[in-house]
């Protein structure tokens, strides 16, 4: 934990050499001015001051700077970061690897720098105005003057993405770091900028024999540096990333990991068969839990309120499930995969994006002036069956990139104007999501597949899977370490072409190739499912469930955001139409109704009528 604030707009002249550090706790320290106030906890946070430079800091990082690997050795993470930004503040983030999140403040210059490593693995938020800067792990902890308002546009976002992507937050006024990026700050103003841009390569790779070598020889090397010290376990899905992470493990310490392994009693959403093959090949020490609808009773309220911000990523409940029983066995820290699929090309929507994608091989007259006025101004061609799909997929295919994959948005799909209220719309900008996702992609110069990959790695890995595996992992009490996200691999994945990536309509293929032979052939040829929950379908099964469920819906419905009518018809019909599907609207209310009982329980809207 880390958090604190600074009046810039002050003199520090004479009391920035009096700041002394403070122990006042096991693994607790803090620092006091007039006009300052700074704290940190835990064993992977460190606070660090001398002659007027200030640094607090959480995670694990590297140093490829020879004076701050140094100071590091000496005085601790703190000691080394004041060493390398004092030394490199314009190029000192590529000198350091790992997951971190600081501020290095220089009270003479009166001046900050806020920092977050490459995937926000390590979350900072802040908040800045009048010159006074605050800043926390949590925006929920960020000390700012005044009471927390909850900002709208921050739970249309929620409702859209299912979490709230960078740089919001819940809270107005209060931001978050996106992923590899800083904010400089001085009590003239604060400006945020990445200080890292990946950079893909397209050119002709080593042969393919000497890249399979390097790669396995750089996991193997991530796995041991993640997994040395202490009882360290794995999450186990049965997937590819999370086979090679337990396997890896029980190859650099010489014995068996031990893995934990999530299912359920419902068809098409167990996978425990793939653990267990996985388990079996690599001779794991293994653990399995079923989660149960009354698990979700139990745990949802906790789950949900743990979370700094409304929080929908509907695999957290089962991913907390995994943690806690690994929790119980004594471990304290387990390996995730996350952070393969999108390095490697794993996803299957890059292989449907590449279905579209060939639309615009077509030379583009052939397209405007035969294809699309036959196929897309004939109404009754789409009443055809075997048109049908030509004229949907010409009608998909014509969008842009990244609005292309918003045809799937449960919220676009469903209706922005039949399921929110017209006195909460009015208040937000229901184009804000888009454009936000349009800069994000449009940053990236580089091939289609590789484009999505970066857009991922914001949306996909910062803004939800890791804060999931992380804050779930928290609240059960254990550490958490993500092999595949070692810069090292990411660099790797960097100058591997897209074409090694997916080949044709085939994921991953460079990854499965680098891997044939250690990990099962059923393993390699098995379709991703990870820890999907079949909420829907319990909710139609499990009458405890399905009351929770309409308990929470009730009371979400009095604050003004969802019309009534909708949550009505959600319920009494729609469920039972497409419970996976609509399963899903249900949860993401359900856990933003949890979050704001616990944490805002008298927000409300005046609503309209309908």
């Amino acid at each position: 934990m880390i958090t604190g604030w600074i009046d810039l707009s002050r003199e520090f002249n004479e009391s920035a050499s009096r700041a002394r550090l403070e122990l006042t706790g096991t693994d607790a320290r803090h620092v006091g001015l007039p006009g300052l106030e700074v704290r940190v906890e835990g064993a992977d946070a460190d606070l660090a001051v001398d002659r007027g430079l200030l640094v607090a800091c959480q995670g694990r990082v590297r140093f490829h700077h020879d004076g701050a690997a140094r100071a590091a050795r000496v005085g601790g993470m703190a000691a080394g970061w004041m060493a390398l930004l004092a030394d490199q503040q314009d190029r000192g983030f590529s000198l350091a690897s790992g997951s971190y999140a600081l501020a290095f403040v220089d009270l003479h210059a009166r001046s900050a720098i806020l920092a977050c490593d490459r995937f926000a693995i390590q979350p900072l938020c802040h908040a800045f105005g009048r010159g006074r800067l605050a800043f926390s792990d949590r925006a929920d902890r960020v000390p700012i003057d005044g009471p927390r308002e909850i900002d709208l546009q921050a739970i249309y976002d929620y409702l859209y993405f299912h979490v709230i992507p960078t740089p919001r937050t819940i809270f107005r006024d209060v931001m978050r770091l996106p992923p590899a990026h800083s904010a400089r700050v001085t009590a003239a103003g604060l400006r945020t900028a990445p200080h890292w841009i990946p950079r893909f390569e397209e050119r002709r790779p080593a042969a393919l024999e000497d890249l399979k070598e390097e790669f396995r020889a750089l996991v193997r090397e991530s796995v041991g540096r993640e997994g040395a010290g202490g009882n360290v376990g794995c999450f186990l899905s049965g997937g590819t990333d999370s086979s090679t992470v337990a396997g890896m493990l029980g190859t650099v310490n010489g014995r068996p990991a031990a893995t934990y392994s999530i299912g359920f009693d419902a068809e098409g959403y167990d996978e425990m068969t793939y653990a267990r093959i996985a388990a079996r090949h690599f001779s794991t020490r293994h653990h399995e839990y079923y989660v149960t609808p009354e698990d979700l009773v139990l745990s949802v309220p906790q789950v949900a309120r743990h979370y700094d911000q409304p929080f929908g990523n509907s695999s957290a409940l089962p991913t907390y499930c995994c943690a806690r029983m690994a929790e119980a066995d004594g471990v304290g820290k387990l390996l995730a995969g996350d952070g393969g699929d999108e390095l490697f090309g794993g996803n299957t929507r890059y292989a449907t994006q590449r279905v579209f994608q060939a639309y615009h091989r077509v030379p583009a007259a052939l397209r405007t002036a035969i294809v699309e006025p036959i196929l897309l101004r004939t109404k009754w061609l789409e009443a055809v069956p075997g048109l049908r799909k030509g004229v949907r997929y010409v009608r998909q295919a014509r969008l842009p990139m990244p609005d292309r994959m918003n045809t799937y948005n449960l919220l676009e799909w469903l209706g922005v104007a039949a399921v929110l209220e017209s006195a909460f719309l009015e208040q937000i900008d229901t184009d804000e999501p888009a454009r936000q996702q349009r800069m994000v992609y449009s940053r990236t110069d580089a091939s289609h597949v590789n484009a999505m990959l970066a857009y991922d790695w914001k949306y996909t890995l910062a803004d939800s899977d890791l804060p999931k595996v992380c804050g779930t992992a928290a609240l059960a009490g254990i550490d958490v370490g993500f092999p595949w996200l070692a810069d090292e691999i990411v660099d790797f994945s960097l100058r591997l072409p897209s074409s090694l990536k997916l080949r044709g309509l085939r994921l991953r293929y460079f990854f499965k190739e680098a891997l044939r032979g250690f990990l099962p052939d059923a393993i390699l040829t098995k379709r991703k499912h990870g820890f999907g929950l079949p909420f829907g379908r319990w909710l139609t099964q499990d009458e405890r469930l399905h009351e929770f469920a309409n308990a929470n819906l009730a009371s979400f419905a009095d604050r003004g955001i969802v019309r009534r009518r909708f949550l009505d018809e959600l319920v009494s019909r729609r469920l039972a139409e497409h419970p996976a599907f609509f399963g899903e609207m249900v949860w993401i209310l359900v856990m933003l109704e949890q979050w704001l009982a616990g944490r805002a329980p008298r927000f409300a809207l005046a609503r309209s009528s309908g």
